[in-house]
């Protein structure tokens, strides 16, 4: 499938090479082992770091590697795509929403803390919102950040945390005032903190990617770990939502071309009845439906894309564009799968692990109903 994009110039071309020779040598050959291990070794971000992946889009003064645009990020997010495991992904750039309030926000000392040492591979970074008792209501979280004197003493859980049991530092929303949105700030947590246990969860994908449940009890944490002001972490909240879900779309975009590259692959090359199997109707009728919303993606993911690149912040087109992408990921990989068979069912294929891993991106960084519904309010209606 041509990557050819209008967007696109030699300086990304040369990033796509870039990106497509680490997840060759570093990534594809071991997916299946830490897939197994559940997690991915340290090292590795080190070496995503030396290849630049990590600092891609970051500001300069922490570290990063400032770009004209957001289309450098999608390539990333595509050629990492190409092992085949969103667990990798996940795991590996769980940084792109834990940093980005303390490059926006954070003072010059957390930034050159928190900030630079991640991007430099050294330490892993987690972002802590969810929790026990609700998801995307982060306007009503129960964690509760107490002021004493020059600490905050920290309470409460939170689940689901991609990154969550290897994380050296973990961005965590609490609820340092009032009810609702007003109340909640954003601190910095190292992972040694007293009082803080994490707890492995279990899942159906992203097996290469460890994700718990974390516990404070009386943690207390210093106040020059606040990020921003107090009271005022609901807006770097959302800021960074969206920009998570431009991200998650792209990531299903890619994966959805990788299951129908290896289904038009396979369609090529397996023989049923004396024939290629391409050769029947009904397989070359889904190879161009798939082909069909894999375009439709990619439009909607450019324009998208373009825009927030410009500074403009399109929320509808976002949710839009994100319940787009993932609910055309299920169908394609779903295709896929259908095409392959037997072959696509064992483990191994990477159309098979992106099966499994279809339902979180519809699930993370808002649900598709919760997408629907703030693009109805954002749309007046």
């Amino acid at each position: 499938m041509p990557d050819a994009s209008p967007f696109l110039d030699s300086d990304h071309e040369a990033f796509r090479s870039q990106a497509r020779r680490f997840v060759e040598k570093e990534i594809s050959p071991h997916v299946e082992a830490w897939e197994t291990a559940g997690e991915l070794p340290r090292d590795l971000h080190r070496k995503a770091s030396e290849a630049g992946l990590l600092q891609i889009g970051f500001p300069a003064h922490c570290g990063g590697i400032e770009v004209p645009d957001l289309f450098y990020t999608n390539l990333m997010v595509e050629e990492l795509a190409r092992a085949g495991s969103g667990g990798v992904i996940a795991g590996l750039v769980s940084h792109r929403i834990a940093t980005p309030p303390i490059c926006h926000v954070g003072s010059p000392a957390q930034q050159a803390h928190f900030a630079r040492p991640v991007l430099e591979g050294r330490c892993i970074a987690a972002l802590a919102i969810t929790e026990p008792s609700g998801g995307s209501d982060v306007a009503n979280l129960r964690t509760r950040a107490v002021r004493q004197g020059d600490h905050f003493v920290v309470n409460g859980s939170k689940t689901f945390i991609t990154s969550g049991m290897r994380a050296d530092f973990l961005t965590v929303a609490v609820r340092t005032g009032g009810p609702g949105m007003g109340g909640v700030s954003l601190l910095v947590i190292k992972g040694d903190t007293q009082g803080l246990t994490r707890t492995p969860l279990d899942k159906m994908g992203w097996r290469a990617s460890d994700t718990a449940t974390l516990y404070f009890e009386d943690c207390r944490v210093p106040a020059d770990n606040l990020i921003g002001r107090e009271n005022q972490g609901f807006m770097a909240i959302m800021l960074n939502f969206n920009q998570e879900r431009v991200m998650i779309a792209a990531q299903a975009y890619a994966f959805a071309k990788v299951a129908y590259e290896d289904a038009l692959a396979y369609a090529r090359e397996r023989e049923t009845f004396g024939k290629p199997l391409i050769r029947n109707q009904v397989i070359r009728h889904k190879l161009v439906d798939m082909r069909m919303r894999l375009d439709a993606v990619k439009a909607n993911l450019d324009i998208v894309t373009w825009r927030v690149s410009k500074g403009q912040m399109p929320v509808a087109e976002m949710c839009m564009l994100k319940n787009l992408a993932c609910t055309s990921l299920e169908w394609i990989a779903n295709e896929a799968m259908q095409v392959l068979g037997g072959a696509g069912y064992l483990r191994g294929a990477r159309v098979e692990r992106i099966y499994r891993e279809t339902k979180v991106l519809t699930i993370g960084g808002g649900s598709l109903e919760v997408m629907k519904d703030l693009a109805a309010r954002q749309l007046g209606f």
